[in-house]
């Protein structure tokens, strides 16, 4: 799909200048940090451009793959299906390993801790089931695209990629060239944009380090060491789930660098989504699954939110001073797999899904401050694995939603 240029540019590639830019972004941050703090602009710059691209690749991207698993009806469903059905399982073990972790380490038992910061002013809202499916539906699909709404954009593609399958290869064939070229084109702009990680990933880290600072970091830094614990657990079962499912786990996990530390960094699952999506064309995963697979990943199976939510919550719980039974226990375990997939979409959706399980338990929704101090480094690991786990969602597409275990494609094929 991409050019990629030979030399120095794969000896020195994209994930080790973004390694190399956080460590200078941390020492910019503590060392100079006015200089930290005036350089945000750079970080709020990249992440503008990545979003001015995600509604484009979205749309075309799911819009062709429906079109082409279109003319196969029983193998899309059957796909999606299973890859739902992988979603709740993948959020479930994310939540137990939270789970697990916090009965270990009990982080939150005896510290007593107040509000590190103010809580947002919607988490009292919960989740409202009615408006998020009617959200679903737009009533004008431009407007839905100009906010970023990507599950309604993705559900209008869907139905506009099967909508150019029913009517036939030679009607529908000029609608597809279009959008093959303008997604061509988007892969382009993409690659320009990525190339500038480095020098946002530098302005982020900067300012981030300059505006909290360490004091805010090592406040609750125990939860921070037990939530990054959590996180690595997670990558480790899906580096062994790659190699159990076919896959040559080192080399994809290399592979798949480069997205996951633009999430980690940027904080955003969105700006890594073209490249996510790119590099595992590159790989060979076939674009009709990574098309309509990755898009439903990053809005419905958010794993590592998932595990933040049930850490999150024990560590809270134990913060006030409550001890958590097995009853306890699994009420927030199927809280959390509920909450945490009808936040999809939503702004501080990890932390609205949190405060629906707090309430669950007894607990008031603006607990949430004690943790808001230091979300911002919580939310750092779990974008990251987030976007990793993601990677696992579509080698299970692959395995058991396609006739067979591999079809390599080249292009956009």
């Amino acid at each position: 799909m991409s050019e990629r240029s030979p030399g120095k540019r794969r000896r020195f590639g994209l994930p080790l200048q973004i390694v190399l830019a956080v460590i200078l972004g941390v020492v910019v941050g503590l060392v100079w940090p006015n200089v930290g703090t005036a350089m945000q602009p750079l970080g709020t710059a990249f992440i503008n451009a990545v979003k001015m691209i995600v509604i484009p690749i979205v749309f075309c991207a799911v819009t062709l793959g429906a079109m082409k698993m279109g003319r196969d009806a029983p193998r899309l469903g059957r796909m999606a299906l299973i890859a739902f059905v992988w979603f709740y399982f993948s959020s479930a073990i994310a939540i137990a390993i939270g789970l697990f972790l916090n009965v270990l380490f009990h982080p939150g038992l005896g510290i007593h801790l107040t509000a590190s910061g103010p809580a947002p002013s919607q988490l009292t809202s919960g989740i409202d089931w009615v408006k998020f499916l009617l959200d679903l539906i737009p009533s004008n699909i431009v407007l839905a695209m100009a906010n970023q709404k990507v599950l309604p954009t993705l559900l209008f593609a869907v139905l506009f990629g099967l909508g150019l399958s029913a009517i036939g290869e030679q009607r529908a064939k000029p609608m597809a060239d279009v959008l093959e070229s303008i997604l061509a084109v988007m892969f382009r702009v993409t690659n320009w944009i990525v190339s500038l990680a480095p020098i946002a990933v530098l302005g982020v880290v900067a300012w981030l380090f300059a505006s909290q600072g360490s004091a805010t970091v090592w406040a609750l830094a125990k939860l921070i060491g037990v939530a990054y614990l959590g996180y690595a657990i997670f990558g480790l079962l899906c580096v062994a789930g790659f190699g159990l499912l076919g896959e040559p786990a080192l080399a994809l996990t290399r592979a798949m660098a480069g997205p996951t530390l633009l999430g980690f960094v940027t904080r955003s699952s969105e700006a890594s989504l073209p490249l996510h999506m790119e590099k595992l064309e590159d790989f060979g995963f076939p674009n009709r699954i990574v098309s309509v697979i990755l898009p439903l990943g990053y809005s419905f199976n958010l794993a590592g939110a998932a595990l933040y939510i049930g850490l999150a919550t024990t560590f809270i719980a134990e913060a006030y001073g409550l001890r958590l039974g097995l009853p306890q226990l699994l009420t927030i375990l199927a809280t959390a797999l509920i909450a945490s997939k009808g936040v999809a979409n939503v702004p501080s959706a990890s932390l609205i899904a949190m405060s629906t399980v707090l309430l669950a338990i007894g607990l008031p929704a603006d607990a949430i401050a004690i943790v808001a101090g230091v979300d911002v480094f919580l939310d750092m690991g779990r974008t990251a694995m987030n976007v990793f786990g993601n990677t696992l969602s579509v080698v299970v597409a692959r395995r058991y939603g396609e006739d067979t275990v591999k079809q390599p494609v080249a292009g956009l094929t």
